[in-house]
């Protein structure tokens, strides 16, 4: 029997909820983290990434099967997902922790992803500003930040910003989406 193959992706697209909630979604993603990478605190909370001080991004690391979906696959939905235009900013979030960043894995995935923001550049009136760069060191955030969206839907935040997103996603990549 053939052993599943695995692969890690790590984004950053704004607030780590709505990215996760979206990609839980996706077939052949196995396993999201939502976490921080990129900055130089060592192990950082949420509160001190709040702070925009700490050089950290809001990121989801997945896990996936590349058999299933590939990372080329999962660079062109992310580049639909948020607005990879606006520079340290998703909807009501700003500041630098919210940025746009895909953080690489291998240099086939730098390549892919600098491939995917160039082919994203057709769907934006404006600029892309993502970020690409290698991945450092992960720091998982707080377990009470992981599966917020499942296990906190009728929180405001949730229904005003990740709902839509998740319904519009939906609505757009069916063909995405696991059975």
């Amino acid at each position: 029997m053939a052993q599943k193959r695995e692969e890690s992706a790590t984004i950053a697209g704004g607030c780590f909820w709505c990215i996760e909630a979206v990609f839980e979604l996706v077939r052949g993603v196995d396993k999201l983290v939502s976490g921080y990478m990129g900055g130089t605190t060592v192990n950082p909370s949420y509160y001190d990434v709040c702070t925009g001080l700490t050089g950290h991004a809001e990121v989801v690391q997945l896990t996936f099967n590349p058999d299933v979906v590939t990372f080329p696959e999962i660079m062109d939905l992310f580049f639909t997902i948020h607005d990879p235009t606006t520079l340290n900013r998703q909807e009501p979030d700003f500041g630098t922790q919210y940025r746009s960043v895909v953080y690489y894995h291998s240099d086939s995935q730098r390549v892919q992803a600098e491939a995917a923001r160039k082919a994203g550049q057709a769907l934006w009136p404006n600029p892309i500003v993502t970020e690409i760069t290698a991945a450092s060191l992960f720091y998982p955030a707080e377990d009470y930040h992981q599966e917020y969206f499942r296990m906190n839907p009728s929180q405001g935040y949730c229904r005003v910003i990740i709902e839509p997103k998740v319904a519009k996603f939906r609505k757009a990549h069916m063909d995405a989406l696991k059975a």
